[in-house]
């Protein structure tokens, strides 16, 4: 280890060991396993696995027996957008969604992940986290969301196939494949699947089928649902189990 490994340090974990050691500064991910692997990590005096994870109020790892200081928690947080609050950090003229979390979180700047329309409504997220905003937003991990879509005009096979297969805009734009289905009879209230993010979405893809969209609310990201008991405004922490959902759906 480093000089600055070697002083001592000590942290609960909330992860898996790999990416909390390198998360602390000692080494790359990869560095961190094979320290795992060679038997050279302990938590709780009990030599760990790779892969292994630990409680953050419960647990200390050390290193070499060194023990390891551990890197600022990070705030994520599942917020009900009402209407007519805009999906920002700071807003000259309107409420942002950072507005309503208050001062619970002083020095922390937290910004939402991805976006809702000034008019929609529903889940989302807020955090501090860049690295993670980051892997949830890149195309490449295709992090799904799932939306209740009140549309003027019902919902027809056309539809559901263009969708299917990937609608091209106006602008030309080539969309990814999403899902629609009906919810109602009327085939006005629409589920809707999508996996990438693009300005106006959803209300740009019905459009291209001379459908107009009334309302639109974000009901999960990935394989987390909004909490149903949060009514619109209120917000509460994620635990760890619920941030590792986000990734799965």
């Amino acid at each position: 280890m480093t000089g600055q490994a070697e002083e001592k340090r000590c942290f609960a974990l909330a992860e898996r060991l790999q990416k909390l050691i390198a998360a602390a500064g000692l080494c790359s991910r990869r560095t961190a396993e094979e320290w795992i692997a060679a038997g050279r990590v302990r938590v709780n005096g009990e030599t760990a696995t790779v892969g292994q994870s630990a409680d953050p109020e419960t647990d200390t790892i050390c290193v070499d027996g060194v023990p390891v200081t551990p890197p600022e928690r990070r705030v994520y947080l599942m917020l009900n957008k009402p209407e007519g609050v805009v999906s920002a950090s700071t807003d000259k003229r309107d409420t942002t969604v950072v507005d309503l979390i208050g001062d619970a979180y002083p020095r922390r700047e937290l910004f939402p992940v991805g976006r809702l329309d000034k008019t929609s409504t529903g889940f989302v997220l807020l955090t501090d986290d860049g690295t993670f905003a980051h892997d949830i937003l890149a195309p490449r991990r295709h992090v799904s969301k799932t939306y209740t879509v009140v549309i003027d005009t019902p919902l027809t096979e056309e539809m559901k196939a263009g969708f299917a297969a990937g609608v091209t805009l106006a602008d030309g734009t080539a969309l990814s494949p999403a899902e629609a289905s009906a919810l109602t009879p009327d085939g006005l209230t629409v589920r809707v699947l999508l996996r990438q993010g693009v300005y106006h979405q959803i209300k740009r893809m019905f459009g291209v089928y001379g459908a107009g969209v009334n309302a639109l609310h974000r009901d999960a990201i990935g394989g987390l649902a909004l909490d149903e008991s949060l009514a619109p405004g209120q917000w509460r922490e994620l635990t760890a189990d619920e941030v590792a959902k986000i990734t799965t759906g």
